[in-house]
């Protein structure tokens, strides 16, 4: 009876998991499912409703392999884990580096750098707190921007 909805059924895999084995294997799968657990009320449209359950079963594989893609890499990052010290100090060193170049900043700029970008404080908090105006927090924030940069490279 089932043998007739094979090469639809084959299509439908291929389609989504790109490869014969795999889609021959979730063939066989679906007719594992549909023979044990076939719904007891009638099915008006059983070709269509086998489709249905093709395409979910390959979308249901395809996202099984996703997660344990994920794991795989999860467990590749822990053991890339341990801390690289020298990669540790240099961000250290571009953080002096970056704290000293505020120094040289305008004091609006300095200000506005600081809370806008250390303290996480929002233009309408930084126009509240100093009384700046809009206009002003965002030329003290870009200007200031640019001219960090460069301070830093001349530094370099």
């Amino acid at each position: 009876m089932l043998q007739r909805y094979t090469v639809l059924l084959l299509g439908v895999g291929l389609k989504y998991l790109k490869d014969k084995d795999k889609a021959t294997d979730a063939v066989q799968q679906v007719f594992l499912k549909v023979l044990v657990a076939m719904p007891g009320s009638e099915i008006s449209n059983f070709k269509g409703w086998l489709y249905i359950l093709m395409r979910n079963h390959c979308l249901q594989q395809l996202r099984d392999a996703k997660y344990v893609q994920g794991d795989e890499v999860l467990q590749q990052q822990e053991a890339y884990a341990a801390p690289d010290t020298r990669l540790l100090q240099q961000q250290e060193e571009e953080i002096d580096k970056m704290k000293e170049a505020i120094t040289e900043l305008d004091e609006g700029q300095q200000v506005c750098i600081r809370m806008f970008y250390l303290e996480k404080k929002t233009y309408q908090q930084i126009m509240n707190e100093k009384g700046y105006s809009f206009m002003q927090v965002k030329s003290y924030i870009q200007n200031g921007k640019r001219r960090l940069k460069t301070i830093l490279t001349d530094k370099q």
